[in-house]
């Protein structure tokens, strides 16, 4: 269904989201959450040891099973649920793992590691989960 708007025609379909396409628009997220972070840092002070590395460790996670989840998407059928389920549960899984080792090895405030991890792992993860959508669209 197509409607026109100023001359232009606007397609009410939603185009699927290519691996590229959805780099670009993380970088933006990436871009956004930084800014949000530092400007926190800089008024509060609330961020924890090696927040950056947190940050690099979900987003570099967060591309990984993207990929993968796409890349079982494209193949089609009931496998690709498989796979895009089993790529969510091993993110979630690894982010545990990592949330282990990172207490381990820091000693920080409980509160503040679990605010600023969940809320980076839940914003990557909802941004994932929304672009993954928007390729399990049937075509119209």
């Amino acid at each position: 269904m197509c409607f026109h708007v100023f001359g232009h025609t606007i397609s009410k379909q939603k185009q699927k989201l290519s691996i590229k396409k959805f780099l670009f628009q993380f970088c933006g997220v990436l871009i956004a959450a930084s800014v949000l972070a530092l400007a926190l840092d800089a008024y509060y002070s609330l961020l924890v040891p090696q927040f950056w590395l947190i940050f690099g460790f979900l987003a570099g996670l967060t591309i990984v099973a993207y990929i993968a989840s796409y890349a079982g998407i494209k193949t089609g059928g009931e496998l690709s649920v498989y796979v895009l389920m089993a790529a969510i549960f091993i993110k979630l899984i690894v982010s545990l793992l990592f949330v282990v080792i990172y207490l381990q090895k820091h000693r920080v405030n409980g509160t503040f590691f679990a605010l600023e991890f969940f809320s980076l792992y839940f914003l990557f993860t909802a941004f994932e989960v929304k672009s993954l959508l928007l390729n399990l669209r049937p075509p119209k």
